[in-house]
């Protein structure tokens, strides 16, 4: 079966002569003038390969890649650049491109890198069965947005990513600092080494030490083995140390300490380890505010203040919100096997109003809910909680509420004033019949056609009315 490649080009010339030359090659190929025409056409077509000009009319050749590695994450993309410098071609692969080619074209060399993503291809077959590749996240673990904040936000990701500084992240929960920590990690040269992640607040003051630095089997009650801390196993890599801030002074000290020496031992030890770890650390809290307060120490804060990078609450990255939620969607439909495609209109308008307090988190919970109270092909606002209708300030809905409760409180009112003539009947009729059988309660059980202990509890609830009427009941 002949390999399909999409053409991204707005050279007419140079489109007309890489079509000539890959249809002689045996290939299905299809062009586009623009950039925007080229993402549409691969949305609605199925390509092997996607070739695109990195200067084009109405975009540039990073920024339809990206958009295309949104519809497919798996897609192989060439970027043809007349600006052969180093700087272009890394910024390209590091955007996810296959490879980059440049001007002026030679064929030889475009059929070469073809041939060679043909052989990866193979290799990955040979190595697993394959798999239908679907327009699908199955194979990312997270997603990048495209607001002027995320890229704000991976732009820094990017200056600080190559280097040894320490790093302090800045957000809100659920804005995804463990995530930019480990794409910090990734870009890394310590890429290939450990990225281990603590969480410092569920630590006790006790713990902390053990955690970080490890123990030595008796060095205290419990300590039934050697134990490796996080350092030890983050060495040569990242240590990633969430909610830094709820450390306790004295660990505080112990971590300055060996941040500064290169070296440390485990708790109840002697030998002394070297130490060659990146620290990246997030917070809740502003660590600067934090040791002007007497929380923090000022000088581990300098230690770690080498660079700093603040994580966009979501409700500021408005125009990632579709792509999140479409992002979490497909996770999710595909862990409980639903065959969803998307959400309704209304669904989407509320997500892209709401405030979002527990940011990418929440959105990722409330997706998985919804998605598993779902059983169209849509998730419509039927399944989504009450606090993201009410959130959103919809008037419509808010006095249909009050209209219900209304309605409901009417009800109510209506069900006890019936209730309590029920009882007022019942009362007449249990007195009346006492009456006739001069109070005997075997008697007049028999002739209201209940049991005699029936009736005994009822005269016992009414027994308060019974006695004012002047009545004695034995």
């Amino acid at each position: 079966m002949k390999k399909r490649i999409l053409i991204i080009d707005d050279d007419l010339d140079m489109c007309n002569l890489l079509n000539r030359f890959l249809t002689r090659n045996d290939y299905e190929v299809d062009q586009a003038h623009s950039g925007a025409k080229g993402i549409e056409k691969f949305k609605q077509g199925e390509f092997d390969i996607v070739i695109c000009d990195y200067r084009l009319g109405d975009k540039e050749g990073k920024e339809v890649l990206e958009e295309i590695r949104v519809v497919d994450p798996n897609a192989i993309v060439l970027i043809i650049t007349g600006y052969s410098d180093i700087k272009t071609a890394v910024e390209v692969i590091k955007s996810g491109a296959y490879d980059y080619i440049t001007k002026p074209l030679v064929p030889d060399e475009v059929l070469g890198i073809l041939n060679n993503i043909s052989k990866d291809n193979a290799a990955k077959t040979t190595a697993a069965p394959a798999k239908k590749v679907n327009k699908s996240y199955d194979n990312v673990s997270f997603l990048q947005g495209h607001s002027k904040q995320s890229k704000e936000l991976y732009h820094q990701v990017e200056i600080v990513a190559n280097t040894d500084y320490s790093v302090i992240l800045y957000g809100e929960s659920g804005t995804g600092k463990e995530v930019i920590a480990k794409t910090i990690h990734n870009m890394s040269k310590r890429r290939d080494k450990p990225f281990i992640a603590m969480d410092c607040g569920t630590l006790s003051k006790e713990l902390s030490g053990s955690e970080l630095f490890g123990h030595m089997k008796g060095a205290f009650t419990g300590a039934l083995g050697d134990k490796e801390g996080h350092f030890e196993l983050a060495n040569g890599g990242t240590l990633f140390l969430d909610e830094v801030s709820n450390l306790s002074y004295d660990i505080q000290a112990s971590l300055l300490r060996v941040i500064q020496e290169r070296r440390f031992k485990r708790v109840g030890g002697t030998k002394e380890m070297l130490l060659d770890v990146r620290i990246i650390v997030a917070s809740n809290e502003n660590l600067q505010d934090a040791y002007k307060k007497g929380k923090f120490r000022e000088d581990l804060y300098h230690r770690f203040n080498e660079f700093s990078i603040n994580l966009p609450r979501l409700s500021n990255r408005k125009d990632d919100i579709p792509l999140f939620a479409d992002f979490f969607l497909q996770k999710t439909k595909s862990e409980l096997g639903k065959n969803i495609i998307g959400f309704d209109e209304e669904v989407m308008e509320l997500f892209i109003n709401y405030s979002w307090p527990g940011n990418l988190r929440e959105m990722r919970n409330i997706i998985r809910r919804a998605a598993l109270l779902t059983n169209t092909d849509k998730i419509s606002i039927q399944s989504l909680p009450f606090e993201i209708v009410a959130d959103n300030g919809r008037s419509d809905m808010r006095n249909e509420t009050k209209t219900q409760i209304a309605t409901d409180t009417t009800e109510i009112k209506k069900e006890i004033h019936l209730k309590d003539t029920a009882a007022k009947a019942e009362y007449e009729a249990i007195l009346s019949a006492l009456e006739k059988v001069n109070f005997n309660k075997s008697k007049a059980a028999e002739l209201l056609n209940i049991d005699r202990k029936t009736l005994y509890n009822k005269i016992r609830n009414y027994e308060g009315n019974l006695a004012s009427s002047g009545s004695s009941v034995e």
